[in-house]
């Protein structure tokens, strides 16, 4: 039954079927293959209980908080507060690339908004300065996908929602991961230039009275991470409540800015409106297949044939993680996460592994599939913004990232204190 979805389900991807309608139609399909029960009847059950749960306010609320940023030039401050921060370092503007990508993710939640965001304020200064573009190309899109790792992220919520895992507790273990990956993202960009110091383009050295004065593009943001993730362990505010208030604070900055329009408004409430119908689609449709996957017994299948196979925890670890590997090539990590994580996140319990550890690791297979080829949504929000050249380069500009999340991922393994210490601090 196993093989038989995956062969339905990316017949359907391959055949460009929207992700939401290729799982609601993979769910009628095995419906109709292994149950006589029309259990289509149940969808508007299933759909109405699910959109209903309070945790998923907080997606729009996140999605909003991004657009308002983005819109309103917040964004462009922070950017331009990078550079004068991170810019003397060999690579110059590619460090800024990553840890603007780290700031923002860190308000936004989302690695697609992330990339496109950074990606919009960043791009034009390519040919300006001089960088070898792949490399350039490569930390917009690999430093996007912490968009998903660092808090406030809408896939950890979604996890913790899949999953019946605290919410407030994947945050925590997702903090330092997120830190340790965009620190080893910049020390590639470093070893690259070192070996091939003309890619670094020219240098930034702005003055210290200059690196004083862009702090007043860097505060902000950092002050609705300090609202939104404060205001969660400080115990006044949900998950849910935590991004209103941030929305309200993102709305504060952009009057303060003087950039808060209804113009402004109408644009931001429009893009939330698009990116929310989508997401929520696909987790409706997500939702009502996994229902049909456990109703046709096909989770405790895969549970049972796994842990009969005989394998050890570790074993059975690295066949977990080098399947999550290749389906990253060819489906999208939102799909990704919602089909697969009820399935396998009972396996790992089983075996003993802790639940949110597992959310973390989960988050870095993800961003991995986030840049990989053929699927890669990332590759092809950089070139969408990017506009000229072939979808090769990005590509190739992303190798040594996907190299350096393996690194990443090998880490958690040996090392899962790195996700399980903050946590273990506060709880």
């Amino acid at each position: 039954m196993l093989i038989q979805a995956l062969v339905i389900l990316l017949g359907l991807i391959a055949i460009s079927v929207p992700v939401a309608a290729a799982l609601g139609w993979l769910g009628l399909a095995l419906n109709y293959l292994h149950m006589p029960m029309p259990l289509y009847r149940a969808l508007g059950d299933i759909a109405w209980q699910n959109s209903t749960e309070f945790l998923l306010v907080a997606i729009p609320m996140f999605v909003l908080l991004g657009e308002i940023l983005l819109r309103s030039g917040i964004t462009e401050r922070m950017y331009d507060g990078m550079v004068k921060w991170l810019g003397w370092l060999p690579g110059g503007l590619m460090h800024s690339n990553i840890g603007s990508c780290s700031l923002f993710a860190a308000t936004s939640g989302s690695s697609v908004a992330t990339a496109a965001t950074i990606g919009t304020v960043a791009l034009p200064e390519v040919e300006k300065r001089g960088y070898n573009e792949r490399l350039f190309l490569g930390t917009i899109a690999a430093g996007g996908t912490l968009g998903i790792l660092i808090p406030p992220s809408i896939n950890l919520i979604i996890y913790g929602l899949l999953t019946d895992t605290s919410v407030p507790e994947l945050y925590l273990a997702g903090f330092l991961p997120g830190l340790v990956l965009a620190g080893l993202f910049m020390l590639t960009v470093i070893v690259a230039c070192m070996v091939k110091p003309a890619w670094g383009g020219e240098a930034v050295r702005p003055s210290w009275t200059e690196r004083i004065s862009s702090l007043s593009g860097l505060v902000p943001p950092l002050g609705i991470f300090a609202v939104v993730v404060g205001s969660i362990y400080a115990g006044l505010a949900t998950p849910t409540e935590a991004a209103s208030l941030g929305v309200v604070a993102a709305l504060g900055l952009a009057a303060a800015n003087r950039t808060l329009s209804i113009e402004m408004l109408k644009h931001a409430l429009e893009g939330t409106m698009r990116t929310t119908a989508m997401i929520m689609l696909i987790i409706l449709a997500a939702i009502f297949l996994n229902f049909i996957l456990a109703t046709i017994g096909l989770t405790q299948a895969l549970t049972d044939f796994i842990v009969g196979l005989g394998l050890t925890p570790m074993q059975t670890m690295l066949m977990i993680i080098g399947f999550y590997i290749v389906l990253g090539c060819f489906m999208e990590t939102l799909s990704m996460l919602l089909t697969t994580a009820p399935l396998v996140t009972p396996i790992i319990i089983t075996l003993g592994f802790d639940p949110v550890w597992f959310g973390i690791l989960l988050m870095v297979l993800l961003e991995t599939a986030l840049i990989t080829p053929p699927i890669g949504i990332n590759l092809y929000v950089v070139q969408g913004i990017r506009k000229t050249g072939g979808l090769n380069d990005v590509m190739i500009g992303t190798l040594p990232f996907v190299a350096t999340m393996f690194v990443m991922i090998a880490m958690l393994l040996i090392f899962p204190e790195i996700a399980l210490w903050l946590p273990s601090l506060v709880y």
